[in-house]
């Protein structure tokens, strides 16, 4: 009896187990973002990863660190390792659209995150933030920390990153309407908190009298904030963009960093993995490749419900 037992017990164990090998057996997805050494880029990369395992796929995460021979490699990975799906946040507008396409060539769809392409019919999906919509948000705080009035910097992002030039874009429509503040420099950082470093501390040598500083991420607007404090200017207001837990500690300790915007990489992410397994099951797209999600602007007032890119409730 105890034998017969023990089989019983053993055979049911291996049909579980055997039966959960299969439902977490739905292949490999590849989840391409840039540096991990960017909080922004590592919450997408954990967010898509979290959401493929729950899903029963494998995965295959790496960084392109923003070189295109870099994105074009790893895209021919995925290829090679006959990936079911590609989750992309891409190393330029331009030159990405070549490698997607060939993906799609060789039957595997692209979801794209965070950075739109400069096609369309490519990818699956475009899901981007709406960076105008949250450069607003950001620009209208901004104006109305400084009192409408005084010089500025602005620190740009990469110049090939099509979201750099729609976050300026949206700063200047509204900053622009403000007759009494004046942007004395304008410089890219390439989204580099050490380049954000050196950007202000030359900027600051030729216009000591600045007082604020609006830049197109965080991680650049963390780069001034630490030059303001080593030139001693603790009163120079920073507004950013993405909405990193170290921005929201800066907010909540009163540091230069007043105010930021809020994309929410995390559940960007996991929405596009999501409809990735839609595609994949359906054979068809859940919703139109175009697609925006709103930003939230981030203060003193909910700061402190900010975490890993994700506002709670």
């Amino acid at each position: 009896m105890k034998a017969s037992l023990v089989k019983v017990t053993l055979l049911a164990s291996l049909l579980t187990l055997s039966a959960a090998s299969q439902a977490a057996d739905k292949g490999l997805l590849a989840i391409i973002t840039p540096s991990h050494d960017n909080p922004f880029f590592k919450a997408e990369a954990d967010g898509a990863q979290a959401k493929a395992k729950a899903l029963g796929y494998t995965t295959l995460v790496a960084s392109h660190d923003d070189d295109v021979n870099k994105q074009n490699q790893l895209i021919e990975t995925a290829i090679a390792r006959k990936a079911k799906a590609i989750i992309l946040d891409n190393a330029g507008a331009d030159a990405t659209v070549g490698p997607v396409q060939k993906a799609k060539d060789a039957g595997i769809p692209t979801f794209l995150i965070d950075r739109e392409i400069n096609k369309t019919g490519v990818a699956v999906a475009q899901i981007v933030s709406n960076n105008y919509q949250g450069a607003q948000l950001g620009a209208q705080k901004f104006a109305k920390l400084l009192g409408g009035k005084g010089d500025y910097v602005e620190l740009l992002g990469k110049e090939s990153d099509t979201n750099a030039g729609v976050r300026s874009q949206g700063y200047h429509d509204v900053l622009d309407d403000y007759g009494d503040m004046k942007m004395v420099a304008q410089q890219s950082a390439n989204w580099s908190q050490t380049e954000a470093f050196s950007r202000m501390e030359t900027i600051l040598q030729k216009n000591p009298n600045i007082v604020g500083v609006i830049s197109g991420n965080d991680t650049m607007a963390l780069g001034a904030e630490a030059a303001l404090k080593a030139a001693g200017k603790t009163n120079v207001i920073v507004v950013g963009f993405d909405g990193s837990d170290y921005t929201r500690d800066s907010i909540l300790n009163k540091g230069n960093i007043k105010a930021t915007v809020l994309q929410p990489g995390w559940d960007q992410a996991q929405m596009a993995v999501e409809q990735a397994d839609y595609y994949l099951t359906h054979g068809k797209a859940q919703k139109e490749e175009k697609q925006l999600m709103d930003c939230v602007l981030i203060d003193d007032s909910n700061a402190a419900k900010l975490k890993n890119f994700r506002l709670a409730q």
